[in-house]
C-alpha cells in the first residue's frame, strides 16, 4: 500500500448528524483522506457522538478525535441547558425565521478552530463542513460569508499559511437543499439509518420528529420520495 500524500489530507467536522455524515462522503469522494473530528460539547443529544463513532469507523476513516468542551457552563441554548425547552412543531411549514433557541452561541467558531489547530499538526490544506444556508434553522454562523470569514482567519492566523501552504474550507452543502443532500448522499452510498438529526431524542436514540431538525430532515425525505431510515430503526 503506497503511503498517503499529506497534501491530500482533510479534517472533516462529524457531528454524527445527516449533513456531516455526507460531507464526510463527499470528502471522501473527493480523495482526501478524512480524519474526522467531533465535539462533547454539553449537548442534550450527546447520543449522536455513538452515532458519530459507527459513521466514522464505518467510513474507515484515518482517526477520529472527540474532543470534550463545555459549552454548556455558558448555556443560553435549548441544547445546552436542560431548562429551556426545544422548539416543537406539527410540521416544517411552521419553523419561524427568527434565529431559534437552539442556536449554541459560537459554537461553528469554536469547532472550527479546533478543527484547524487540528490542521495544522496533520499539515493538512483542506478542512470540510457539513453547513447549510437552504433547510436549516437560520443559524448565523451556517452562512457563506462566515464561512469565507473564518477561512481568511485560517490564512492570517496559523504558521502553515503564512508560510505559503494555503487552508481551504469546503462547505460543499451549503448552497443545497436537504432534499439535494439526501440525494447526494444516497449516490455515495450514505446509510442515513446511522445518522441522528434530532435535537431532543430519546436516550435510545430515538427522534423525537417535532423539532426543527427531525422536521426539515422528514421532509427531505419525503420530496425523495422517501421515509427517513430513521424512524424505521
Amino acid at each position: 500500500m503506497e503511503p498517503e500524500s499529506l497534501e491530500r489530507r482533510a479534517v472533516v467536522l462529524l457531528s454524527g448528524g445527516l449533513d456531516s455524515t455526507t460531507c464526510l462522503a463527499i470528502c471522501k469522494s473527493e480523495g482526501f483522506v478524512p480524519y474526522a473530528i467531533s465535539f462533547r460539547y454539553g449537548q442534550r443529544h450527546e447520543v449522536e457522538l455513538q452515532r458519530a463513532k459507527r459513521i466514522a469507523t464505518n467510513a474507515g476513516v484515518a482517526k477520529h478525535a472527540i474532543v470534550n468542551l463545555d459549552l454548556g457552563g455558558f448555556g443560553g441554548s435549548a441544547l445546552t441547558d436542560r431548562s429551556l425547552a426545544v422548539p416543537k412543531h406539527q410540521s416544517a411549514d411552521e419553523i419561524g425565521s427568527d434565529i431559534p433557541i437552539t442556536y449554541v452561541p459560537a459554537r461553528n467558531t469554536v469547532f472550527l478552530a479546533y478543527a484547524l489547530a487540528w490542521a495544522e499538526v496533520l499539515e493538512a490544506n483542506d478542512m470540510y463542513v457539513g453547513v447549510n444556508a437552504l433547510d436549516y434553522s437560520g443559524y448565523p454562523d451556517c452562512r457563506p460569508e462566515y464561512i469565507d470569514a473564518f477561512e481568511t482567519v485560517a490564512n492570517l492566523a496559523t504558521k502553515r499559511a503564512v508560510s505559503g501552504s494555503r487552508l481551504r474550507i469546503h462547505a460543499p452543502l451549503i448552497h443545497m437543499t436537504k432534499a439535494q443532500i439526501i440525494r447526494r448522499g444516497l449516490d455515495l452510498g450514505v446509510d442515513y439509518s446511522q445518522t441522528l438529526s434530532c435535537y431532543d431524542p430519546s436516550a435510545e436514540g430515538q427522534p423525537c420528529e417535532r423539532c426543527d431538525s427531525c422536521l426539515l430532515r422528514m421532509r427531505g425525505f419525503a420530496e425523495n420520495g422517501l421515509t427517513d431510515p430513521a424512524l424505521q430503526s
